[in-house]
């Protein structure tokens, strides 16, 4: 176990009850889960990338504190980003005061708004998409394809970005991933900017769909991964939000064992999910870790936590205990 720093140290004395002990019971668990040489996947739903999430993800990743990675496309490309165009970001902390003409003039301005953090639009996508574009073409006069972040790692491994870096490369979680090649499932990846990018490239007739690996590649490689890691103490599966991010990877288990028919495929060994979502009306997202018991993905001896609050406030405390802070 790491030494406890500041932060560690404060959280262990002061979160004694409610939401604050959860977090406590979430960051031991996880610790005592990799301690007994448990997997560990994240799943990053929301914004948090442009959250700045990777200050203490990368961190994560570099001390193989987490695995493999699940994420939106959105969080894939955000990251990205704020590495190349951060100084260009517009915070607007009235956000919750903006008229309908506020949010038109902040379009017209080229910002697209995140609640309070204006993304650069021009800024942001342009700088990576010249090089983005010669990666998917050059794939495709190769006859090769990849997978969403495939790409994106060899964008970032090739260094044509370099010269664009506007925050410390140590603070990019898909700078850290891409070092390490870290396995990650991206489904859904279409409904993000680059993928609307991608599709208009084949809308214009310039690429092929088939140069981008889809959701079913990415099914099809987790569970190759799962199979290969899930010995032993197991993988565990720490949610941050909701939607598909989460909800496409934790189908892998009922999928193998009840598709397949591979009765030999164990439960996800962990689950912690931070959410502010509420059990109501069919909510997925807001569902109690023990409706997943019925659909097969996990246990009933599983370790289940769910933290009813903000993921940009206590992932990066859950990580600073992790990482010993």
């Amino acid at each position: 176990m790491p030494n406890r720093g500041p932060i560690s140290t404060f959280i262990e004395h002061q979160y004694r009850h409610f939401n604050a002990a959860t977090v406590i019971d979430a960051a031991k668990a996880y610790e005592q889960h990799l301690a007994e040489g448990g997997k560990m996947m994240i799943t990053l739903a929301g914004a948090m990338s442009t959250a700045e999430l990777g200050i203490s993800l990368a961190e994560m990743i570099r001390q193989d504190k987490v695995q493999i990675i699940s994420c939106t496309g959105a969080n894939l490309e955000e990251d990205v980003m704020n590495l190349v165009a951060h100084s260009h970001y517009k915070r607007v902390p009235h956000y919750r005061d903006l008229s309908p003409k506020d949010e038109w003039e902040l379009l017209e301005g080229g910002f697209n708004r995140v609640t309070d953090t204006c993304i650069p639009e021009e800024e942001a996508f342009r700088r990576i998409q010249k090089h983005i574009h010669k990666i998917w073409t050059d794939a495709q006069d190769a006859g090769e394809r990849y997978l969403p972040h495939e790409y994106m790692y060899k964008l970032l491994n090739s260094g044509v970005m370099k010269e664009y870096y506007e925050i410390d490369p140590k603070d990019s979680w898909m700078i850290a991933a891409a070092e390490k090649n870290l396995p990650m499932v991206v489904p859904g990846w279409e409904d993000s900017t680059m993928g609307n990018i991608f599709a208009s490239y084949c809308i214009k007739g310039e690429l092929q769909p088939t140069t981008m690996k889809s959701g079913i590649d990415y099914m099809v490689q987790l569970a190759d991964w799962y199979r290969k890691n899930s010995a032993g103490k197991g993988v565990g599966f720490f949610q941050i939000g909701g939607g598909i991010a989460g909800d496409f990877p934790i189908c892998v288990v009922p999928m193998m064992y009840q598709d397949l028919e591979w009765h030999d495929v164990p439960f996800w060994s962990y689950f912690c999910q931070i959410s502010d979502s509420t059990t109501s009306f069919g909510s997925y997202s807001g569902a109690v870790p023990n409706e997943k018991i019925t659909w097969g993905k996990l246990g009933i001896d599983t370790p289940k936590v769910v933290i009813e609050s903000d993921a940009t406030i206590v992932a990066p405390l859950i990580f600073a205990w992790l990482l010993g802070q």
